[in-house]
């Protein structure tokens, strides 16, 4: 992705926005700080730092001495800051005591101040950090000023997180009229475009709708030519060359100059590091951490499953959940279809489950989503279209059911819990054929994930269970193959199916293709996954399979799994 992120590069216009000086105070001074920063990649306190006499060698180790005393000084200092120092209004900091946020993070610590006073900005900080705020509370303050339409746009990779930023846009906004609007694929089109031409104060868009919006309407075009900020949510996803069509559409219609851009990530990648040196070179970077991290309090595991057996681990992993102290879970599963065979099998063996991946209509999605976010079913089954972004306080544990081919993927799954301060824990099973994508999981955080025992006795004692279930799930996913996605075989078990009928699409019996392609979000792409693999994870019973401690960690001969695992298009 990093390599690829060349063109998307080059449609940001070089920086030549525009700054009044009632904005910008000392605007030549700041002009020479961000010089000697070379383009804000220069922390505060290294240009504070450039500014002190050399000591001499025999002040070495006092010096050493003050200067950690300093810093420790600067960041508890720092720490107790309070939103109003930031330079937010007395009424913004009235909502957010409603909401019973306290103190601002280091993102937004780092960032509105920079918003405020009209920069481009690059912030990165770990999933659950406050980036949301970091850019929505600076929006909103700027547009009870000077409100009108199209004042700001946000985009972002999925429809959910596109529905979620809405959602705290509404709650940061409430009580001044804010008028928001949600443009994303699996929706009615003709509803959007008559929402857009109203000229909300705020439109959250994935790429592909709200592109396709703008070439087909004029006037639609012509709403945003007076927009305020673009901010980019997601923003190392959204360089991907998969969007680059659509980005080039929206970016012609918005304005060359008078315009804020503000870039959020978790992670710093190398498109956007060129980005920043090519493009936005005046803008302000706040970086939480360098290279790719995970929560403090997340606990991270793995076990070693045979991959004929993972469904049975599965099952008593997640019966269990009470005593394990976890109220609520995600269970990743690598493609669209897997998630569906999977979901039929845990509703035979009695675990209520929702299933969020793009094979469902945009209102199934949403649908699942509230079901687990409002606690009416304690599993969600999902593929990577959940993995960023999405916040839900609750969640305990992350199950890795398939190890992403990406390893960065595993870093925005796990980052589903042990948000904002709370503890978590990620389970990944790893079977013999996985050997390789934990290795490299393991190398990207520099660390080794802790060993998970699970007791192999007691775990088997469920397998004729689950293998019976196993072929009942199988004929289920045939009937709904045969009736188009809507319904299954027996009406209990269609009942406790949440967020709708099925999806999955693909061929017919246990095997099939992955899901459907995802509705045009963000440039085409669908599909999910081999079929082979999934067939043979649907298939009927068989032999218990080997050991669990048959699975030695040594690497695989070959890595098969990774051609199953194939995620799911852009922007679904």
């Amino acid at each position: 992705m990093d390599e690829g992120g060349d063109d998307a590069i080059q449609l940001f216009k070089p920086g030549k926005r525009k700054r009044a000086a009632a904005v910008l105070k000392g605007e030549k001074h700041s002009k020479a700080k961000s010089d000697a920063k070379a383009g804000g990649a220069l922390p505060e306190d290294a240009e504070q730092q450039q500014q002190q006499p050399v000591r001499a060698l025999g002040e070495a180790s006092t010096s050493g001495q003050e200067q950690q005393q300093q810093q420790k000084q600067d960041d508890d200092d720092e720490e107790e800051r309070s939103f109003k120092d930031l330079g937010l209004s007395d009424w913004l900091c009235g909502v957010l005591s409603t909401l019973g946020i306290a103190r601002p993070t280091p993102v937004q610590r780092g960032c509105i101040p920079a918003v405020l006073a009209g920069r481009d900005v690059i912030g990165t900080a770990q999933t659950g950090s406050g980036k949301t705020a970091a850019f929505a509370l600076p929006i909103l303050q700027r547009l009870a000023k000077d409100p009108y339409g199209v004042f700001a746009l946000v985009l972002t990779p999925t429809r959910e997180l596109a529905v979620q930023l809405a959602e705290q846009f509404r709650a940061f906004g409430a009580g001044m009229n804010l008028r928001e609007c949600v443009v994303i694929g699996g929706v009615e089109q003709q509803q959007q475009a008559k929402q857009l031409a109203r000229r909300p104060h705020v439109v959250i868009a994935t790429p592909g709708r709200l592109a396709e919006l703008i070439a087909t309407d004029d006037g639609i075009s012509r709403g945003f030519s007076r927009t305020r900020f673009l901010v980019m949510d997601e923003a190392d996803r959204l360089l991907d060359p998969t969007f680059e069509a659509p980005l080039r559409t929206i970016l012609a219609a918005l304005p060359g100059e008078d315009r804020q851009t503000l870039l959020f990530s978790a992670t710093m990648t190398q498109a956007l590091v060129k980005l920043q040196a090519e493009r936005l070179a005046g803008a302000h970077v706040f970086q939480a951490y360098t290279g790719l991290q995970t929560a403090e309090r997340l606990r991270q595991e793995y076990v070693f499953v045979p991959a004929k057996v993972k469904e049975v681990y599965l099952y008593h992993l997640l019966e269990g959940m009470g005593a394990l102290g976890v109220r609520s879970a995600i269970v990743f599963v690598g493609t669209c279809r897997g998630c569906q065979l999977l979901g039929l099998l845990l509703r035979e063996l009695g675990l209520p489950c929702a299933e969020l991946h793009s094979g469902k209509s945009q209102r199934d999605r949403l649908s699942a989503l509230n079901a687990f976010k409002s606690e009416a079913v304690p599993l969600l089954l999902a593929t990577d279209v959940a993995s960023r972004g999405l916040d839900i306080p609750t969640v305990d544990l992350v199950v890795n059911f398939d190890l992403p081919v990406a390893a960065r993927d595993y870093v925005h799954r796990v980052g589903r819990t042990a948000r904002a301060g709370r503890r978590g824990w990620s389970l990944s099973f790893v079977t013999q054929y996985d050997v390789d994508l934990v290795h490299a999981i393991e190398a990207l955080l520099g660390q080794q994930l802790a060993a998970h025992e699970m007791p192999e006795e007691e775990v088997l004692k469920g397998i004729t269970r689950v293998y019976a279930a196993k072929r009942r799930a199988a004929l289920d996913a045939i009937d709904l193959d045969r009736r188009g996605g809507g319904g299954g075989r027996g009406g209990a078990r269609a009942k406790r199916s949440v967020g709708g009928g099925g999806g999955g699409g693909g061929g017919g019996g246990g095997g099939g293709g992955g899901g459907g392609g995802g509705g045009g979000d963000g440039g085409g792409g669908g599909g999910g996954g081999s079929g082979g693999a999934g067939a043979k994870r649907s298939g009927g019973g068989g032999g218990g399979g080997g050991r669990a401690g048959d699975a030695k960690r040594e690497k695989a001969p070959s890595s098969k799994r990774a051609k199953k695992s194939g995620g799911e298009g852009a922007g679904s």
